[in-house]
């Protein structure tokens, strides 16, 4: 049985991934001669984060299929529908409802996380034990990615998208790279409480931190991650980058 009080990862893997031309779900397509998930799976195992829920959903007897090999202590949860970043992690909170450590929050198409930032951030959390505690970055180009909004000491004050940024916030180097690490309570009461009532109709996990906030928990976030993991993945040619930057850094 796994030990409940260690920490736990929701692992985001249902998507299809459209633009990248590719009939496999996204995060089967290969990079460095694998699918990108394992190297996502792999840094989580090697920061100590043994439980990991999948959450599959194109294809997902694929997905399934391909991870079936790894054993260890990985499950699976469906969404059906994808209706959004916060709707995915809805899928999990059956599984979830036992889990008395913290649930570390990541994407499954994002090869490049690094062990060394996952555990900076548990390390953290260890020691200051927020509701929530964002993993960051700064980028010298952050264009197109939320920004990490803070008051003048320096405490989180929240996300905000690039398109509803005003011109002063656009300026802020500090991005929000979906890297999230919840006290599992906190994580589950946020959740629902998530709303869909915005022009996509979908529930989205970067409204969490506003959540909780707004109920008077503790929010953080560090800039712990490191450069090559602001590198995502949405076309073939950002896969090609990717993967040259993977092979160049001796994965």
């Amino acid at each position: 049985m796994p030990n409940r009080t260690e920490p736990c990862a929701v692992v985001l893997a249902a998507g299809k991934g459209t633009r990248m031309k590719s009939d496999l779900p996204k995060v089967l397509c290969p990079v460095v001669d694998r699918p990108m998930i394992h190297f996502v799976l792999d840094a989580l195992e090697n920061a100590g984060i043994r439980r990991q829920i999948i959450v599959v959903g194109y294809e997902a007897d694929a997905v399934k299929q391909e991870l079936a090999s790894r054993g260890g202590d990985i499950e699976f949860v469906l969404q059906e529908e994808q209706l959004g970043t916060g709707h995915a992690v809805q899928m999990a909170q059956s599984a979830l409802a036992s889990q008395l450590g913290p649930t570390i929050v990541v994407a499954g198409d994002s090869p490049l996380i690094q062990p060394t930032s996952l555990k900076k951030l548990l390390d953290h959390f260890a020691k200051t034990k927020p509701a929530l505690l964002l993993g960051t970055l700064k980028k010298e180009n952050p264009e197109g990615l939320g920004r990490i909004v803070r008051d003048s000491n320096g405490s989180f004050l929240g996300i905000v998208e690039h398109k509803d940024a005003t011109e002063e916030q656009r300026k802020i180097c500090e991005v929000n790279m979906s890297t999230y690490l919840f006290n599992t309570p906190d994580l589950l009461d946020s959740l629902s409480k998530l709303s869909n009532d915005n022009t996509q109709s979908e529930y989205y996990l970067t409204d969490c931190p506003r959540l909780l906030r707004e109920s008077g928990r503790d929010v953080e976030a560090i800039a712990v991650l490191q450069s090559c993991e602001s590198l995502s993945i949405n076309n073939p040619a950002e896969l090609e980058l990717v993967d040259q930057t993977m092979r160049s850094m001796g994965y």
